[in-house]
């Protein structure tokens, strides 16, 4: 296999350091070229819009639960969206569902998560001095800041924000006469949603171009970790599905501003007919939705990724299956475009369609069912260490089971006819896709906390942290499965005068406390975060004994991760627990020559070779690796 290797890798310490001692507070900081530092900023930025997003959905479950409370303690906080009898304005409501939709999918799991962890960590493990344009990575993030600028900004307008649903279906979202929110609030949302678009292809590009062309020596796609592999194929998806979205969201401005009539058709307002005819709301649904499908695996695939690691690492064990598990991804990323279809069956759309959406659907579920048996199995029989990251990957491996069960039930277009507007949607893509990848993000941090600040969290608090988690969230989304399936109906503002939903009430009381409960854990993170950030305790080099390159750098790593020479790979990154080994762990660093007494066969082999390459300056390595890992 051939690896290029870019001589360009290879700067200079002292031209590092110069590069430092020249950045200013500005520079270092906040316009910042280092892939770290941008890292960081999607961090601290994700975490901002997930208490964000989090508040929101705990003043709409106040009314979901408590539909007869007095909110009017509230009022200094919502004003005039809270009615003179201490109810919460239905508009209002609306405007709180879309936007922490749109707020937890875009902002938080999309932006927060494949954000922080692919600029942090591609060009740490694969051996590059920083991705391969600083600035193009800095104006993704930029832009991503713009766009979160604009849709915070419309939390505050007079007649709300955006109140379409996070999915902005026409032709509420199409008409500003519809109801309060398709106003001004939707035009911010569409804006704020263009330069997120802009971000994100920005960051994909740089991303597949970073892993194509800055491996270092030695750093083959068959020695990359799974990580790397997660946030390159998540870049590939993005890359290929946010211009589709970007279209639906061009056309639905046209409707809105241009008098054009894509989406609308046969429409009539207080009895009066409006001239829009030819368009089909349907149409949007099938632009939205062909993002909206691989946006599942944009959010998932990097905590996926993540977790391989984390699992692996703290299992000591190699993670079981390496190259399946690629495999798998592979599968997901090309079977993610072919699925869009399976949200719209209940949208009249044609029988014999819904057969072939639904029988790839239930395809889909194979390449998953390999990752679940890989992790389990890696799981099985290890030495496992329970850090709070290995924890939340735990947690991942049993929300992605039970979540994905219940996409087996929704997968069925028959079932799914009965279970589309109900709870159950819900319940489910909060487990799968929500709770799966929050806890993938939470893991990523507890784990390179210490590359990141050169400091350990307080691994109680995590625990602490994780408990209280893992079971709220699982108190907030089990019973919400159970109502769905009784017929108990999604998006309703209120239920109270309907006679068959008096049964529920207990159960959504109960839902609305745990959610409160769980939103409050989240403090005990957001205090042990920024507490371990100053007054943690000093980390060590390599904190995990882990195997992969970013813990060769320094603790506090400059513009550039290695001061001299960046370091050569010379075997895959999961050599833990290998017999005859001294230690428990081997780095990808050390030569194969030096590991005579646990090398395999194969590797044997490979050692003469290695000695040539070890000898050899050029800039293109060559070596048959087709039995390697």
């Amino acid at each position: 296999m051939a690896v290029a290797n870019v001589s360009a890798h290879d700067v200079s310490h002292h031209d590092h350091h110069d590069h430092e001692h020249k950045d200013n507070f500005i520079t270092k900081y906040i316009f910042s070229t280092d892939h770290k530092m941008i890292a960081k900023q999607y961090l601290i930025s994700g975490m901002f819009w997930a208490f964000i997003g989090g508040f929101l959905s705990v003043l709409f479950r106040l009314q979901l639960g408590f539909p007869e409370m007095d909110l009017s303690f509230l009022r200094p906080l919502l004003g005039g969206w809270i009615d003179a009898s201490g109810k919460l304005d239905p508009n209002f409501y609306l405007a709180l569902v879309t936007m922490h939709g749109t707020i937890m999918v875009f902002f938080v799991l999309t932006a927060g998560l494949s954000g922080t962890f692919s600029n942090f960590l591609i060009p740490l493990q694969i051996g590059a001095r920083d991705m391969a344009s600083g600035f193009m990575n800095m104006l993704s993030y930029w832009f991503f800041f713009i766009s979160g600028v604009i849709m915070f900004a419309s939390l505050f307008l007079e007649k709300g924000p955006a109140a379409g649903g996070w999915v902005v279906y026409p032709p509420l979202s199409a008409l500003e006469q519809a109801i309060p929110g398709s106003g001004l609030g939707m035009t911010l949302w569409l804006i704020a949603m263009t330069f997120f678009i802009a971000s994100s292809l920005l960051g994909g590009i740089n991303y597949i171009t970073t892993v194509i062309n800055l491996r270092t020596k030695g750093m083959s796609f068959s020695r990359l970790p799974l990580t790397i592999w997660a946030f390159f194929l998540t870049a590939v998806i993005g890359l290929l599905s946010f211009p589709v979205l970007f279209s639906a969201a061009l056309l639905l401005v046209f409707d809105r501003s241009f008098g054009t009539s894509f989406y609308l058709s046969d429409i009539y307002i207080g009895g009066e007919a409006l001239p829009n005819t030819g368009g089909s709301a349907v149409l949007y649904q099938h632009l939205f939705w062909f993002l909206g499908h691989p946006e599942v695996y944009i959010v998932l695939l990097p905590a996926l990724g993540i977790t391989s690691e984390i699992i692996a690492t703290n299992s000591r064990k190699p993670i079981f299956g390496y190259k399946a598990m690629i495999i798998s991804m592979l599968g997901i990323t090309i079977l993610s475009f072919v699925v869009w279809a399976h949200h719209m069956f209940v949208s009249g759309l044609n029988p014999f369609l819904g057969s072939i959406f639904m029988f790839l659907t239930l395809i889909i579920a194979v390449p998953s069912a390999v990752k679940v048996f890989n992790y389990l199995t890696t799981l099985w029989r290890g030495n496992l260490r329970f850090t709070p990251g290995m924890l939340f990957s735990i947690g991942l491996v049993s929300f992605f089971i039970s979540g994905g069960l219940t996409g087996i039930f929704l997968g069925n277009s028959a079932i799914d006819i009965q279970l589309h507007d109900t709870y159950f949607v819900v319940a489910h893509f909060h487990l799968v896709m929500g709770s799966a990848s929050f806890f993938g993000m939470m893991a990523g941090i507890y784990h390179w906390f210490p590359k990141m600040f050169g400091r350990m969290m307080d691994e109680k608090l995590g625990h602490v942290h994780f408990w209280l988690t893992f079971v709220g969230v699982y108190m907030v989304f089990f019973p919400m499965h159970y109502i769905g399936i009784a017929g108990f109906p999604r998006r309703y503002y209120s239920w109270t005068n309907y006679s068959f939903s008096d049964m529920y009430t207990d159960l959504n009381m109960f839902v609305s406390i745990a959610a409160i409960v769980t939103f409050g854990a989240q403090m005990i993170f957001v205090f042990n975060f920024f507490y371990s950030m100053y007054r943690g305790r000093k980390a060590s080099a390599n904190p995990w004994q882990s195997n992969t390159l970013e813990w060769t750098t320094p603790i506090h790593p400059g513009h550039g991760n290695w001061p001299g020479e960046i370091p050569a790979v010379y075997r895959w990154p999961y050599d833990y627990s290998k017999p005859g080994a001294k230690d428990d762990f081997i780095p990808q660093t050390v030569p194969l020559s030096a590991t005579p007494e646990s090398n395999l066969p194969h590797e044997n082999k490979l050692v003469q070779l290695e000695k040539e390459i070890m000898a050899e300056e050029g800039d293109v390595l060559v070596a048959d690796e087709s039995k390697e890992s």
